[in-house]
C-alpha cells in the first residue's frame, strides 16, 4: 500500500512525463492566432485545469463515465490544425462551439463505437500498440536533440544531457528497489535539469513573469457560435482521437496485466466526450488518452489508479497557480527527450509482447502486423507525403496511429477466412 506522499510523488512524475505534450498545444495555437500574453497565459492555465478534471473523471469512473483505468487525458495534437483553421477563418467562439458539440457526439457515439471492438483481435491490438510506441520515438529523439526548430538543435550538450538522463533512469531502475525504482524517471529529470542548470541552459525568467493565481472562466473568448462546417471538422478530429484512445486503452491493459472490456472502453470514450465538452466550455482543447504515460506505467510497474488521480489533482492545482506551472517548464527539452526514449520504447515493447501471443508463422498474421506497422510508422515519420490530399484524408492519414490501425483492421477483415475464424474461436491466441 502506497503512502499519500508516495502517491503524490508518483503522480507528479506522471505530470512531468506528459507536461510538454500538454503545454505545447496551447503554445502552438496561441502563437498561430497571435494571442496576447495574457490570453496565452489563460490558455495554458485553462488547459492544465481541464486536463486535471478530465483525468480525474476518467480514473474515478461511474456507471456510464470513466474507464477506471490508470489513463491520463491530455489535449490531442490532431486538433491543432483544425482549431487554427477554424479560428483564422471565423473566430475562437465558433471553434469552441464546434468543440462542445463534437464532444456531445463522442458521448452519444461511444456505445455504437464499442460494438465495433470485434474488429480489434489480438493481432490488431498488438500492431496498434506497437505503432503507438514506434510513432512516438521520433518525438523523443527530436527532444533529445534540443527540440525541433531550436537554435541549438543537435548540439553536443543536448545529446549529452539526453544520454545522462537516460543513464540515470536505467541505473536507478537497475540498482534501486521499491519506491526509488518507481520514481526513476523523476530522478532522471531532476538530475538532468540540475546538470543543465550548471551548463547554463536552464533559465527561470518564465517563473518570475508568471502570475500567482488564475481561474478558468467559462466562455473566456465569448459565447460559443455555431458553424456546421466547423462542427463536422471537429467531429472528424474526435473520431480520429477515439481510434487513437482505443489503442492506448489496450496498451494500458497490457501494462497493468488486465483484459480491457468493451464497457471500459465505452465508458472511457464517454468520459473523453465529456472532457471535450469541458474543454469547449473553459476555452481549452479536445482531450484524448495520452500515450506518454503508458510507458511510465510499464517502466515503474506501479498500476494504482490513485497515482493517476493524484496526477489529475496536481494538474488542477497547476492550472490555478501559473507560477508553479511555469516552474515545470524549466526542464530542458534534451532532458525530457532522454526520459521519453525509455518510456516510448517501453510502449513499443508492450506491443511486441502482445504480438508474441499471436502465431506470426501464419502468413495472414505476418502480413497484418508487417503492413500496419510499416504504414503507421511511415505516416508518423513522413506525414508530408499526404499534403496533396483533401483535408479530411490528411487528417486521417497523417496520424500514424490512425492510419496503422485502419490498415490492421482492413487487412484483418480482407485476409480472414472461415478456417481462420474457426481456429480463432477455438483458440483466442491464434488470431
Amino acid at each position: 500500500m502506497l503512502s499519500k506522499q508516495k502517491v503524490v510523488t508518483l503522480g507528479f512524475q506522471h505530470v512531468l512525463a506528459m507536461y510538454a505534450g500538454a503545454v505545447v498545444v496551447p503554445l502552438i495555437v496561441g502563437g498561430a492566432l497571435k494571442l496576447t500574453p495574457a490570453q496565452m497565459a489563460y490558455l495554458i492555465a485553462a488547459d492544465l485545469f481541464t486536463c486535471g478534471l478530465a483525468t480525474i473523471l476518467q480514473v474515478m469512473g461511474t456507471r456510464f463515465f470513466g474507464s477506471r483505468l490508470p489513463v491520463v487525458l491530455g489535449c490531442t495534437f490532431t486538433a491543432v490544425g483544425p482549431i487554427i483553421a477554424i479560428a483564422s477563418t471565423s473566430n475562437l467562439a465558433t471553434t469552441y462551439g464546434a468543440i462542445i458539440i463534437s464532444g456531445l457526439f463522442v458521448v452519444l457515439a461511444a456505445p455504437l463505437y464499442g460494438k465495433m471492438l470485434k474488429f480489434f483481435p489480438t493481432i490488431v491490438t498488438g500492431s496498434v500498440v506497437t505503432i503507438i510506441g514506434l510513432s512516438l520515438i521520433p518525438v523523443a529523439m527530436n527532444n533529445a536533440a534540443g527540440g525541433q526548430g531550436a537554435p541549438d538543435f543537435g548540439q553536443p550538450h543536448n545529446l549529452l544531457l539526453a544520454v545522462i538522463t537516460l543513464l540515470v533512469i536505467l541505473l536507478v531502475n537497475r540498482l534501486a528497489t521499491g519506491f526509488l525504482r518507481a520514481i526513476s524517471v523523476l530522478i532522471g529529470l531532476v538530475v538532468g535539469t540540475v546538470i543543465g542548470y550548471f551548463m547554463g541552459i536552464v533559465h527561470f525568467s518564465s517563473v518570475g513573469e508568471a502570475s500567482w493565481f488564475s481561474i478558468a472562466q467559462p466562455f473566456y473568448f465569448g459565447i460559443p457560435q455555431i458553424s456546421i462546417t466547423a462542427i463536422v471538422t471537429m467531429i472528424i478530429v474526435n473520431i480520429v482521437s477515439m481510434v487513437e484512445s482505443t489503442g492506448v486503452y489496450f496498451a494500458v491493459g497490457k501494462a497493468t496485466d488486465q483484459k480491457v472490456e468493451q464497457k471500459q472502453i465505452v465508458n472511457g470514450l464517454r468520459s473523453e466526450g465529456l472532457a471535450i465538452m469541458l474543454g469547449g466550455i473553459f476555452n481549452a482543447f479536445p482531450y484524448t488518452a495520452f500515450s506518454q504515460n503508458v510507458g511510465l506505467i510499464s517502466l515503474t510497474r506501479v498500476k494504482s489508479r490513485d497515482v493517476i488521480f493524484a496526477a489529475g489533482g496536481i494538474m488542477v492545482v497547476l492550472g490555478l497557480l501559473p507560477k508553479l506551472a511555469a516552474l515545470t517548464t524549466v526542464i530542458p527539452n534534451a532532458v525530457l527527450g532522454g526520459a521519453m526514449i525509455v518510456m516510448f520504447g517501453s510502449v513499443a515493447a508492450s506491443g511486441i509482447s502482445i504480438l508474441s501471443e499471436v502465431d506470426l508463422r501464419k502468413e495472414r498474421n505476418l502480413l497484418i502486423a508487417a503492413c500496419s506497422i510499416a504504414v503507421g510508422l511511415g505516416s508518423a515519420t513522413l506525414p508530408q507525403m499526404f499534403d496533396q490530399l483533401p483535408d479530411f484524408a490528411k487528417m486521417l492519414l497523417q496520424n500514424g496511429i490512425v492510419s496503422g490501425s485502419l490498415t490492421a483492421i482492413v487487412l484483418n477483415l480482407c485476409l480472414s477466412s472461415s478456417k481462420d475464424e474457426a481456429s480463432s474461436a477455438a483458440d483466442p491466441k491464434a488470431a
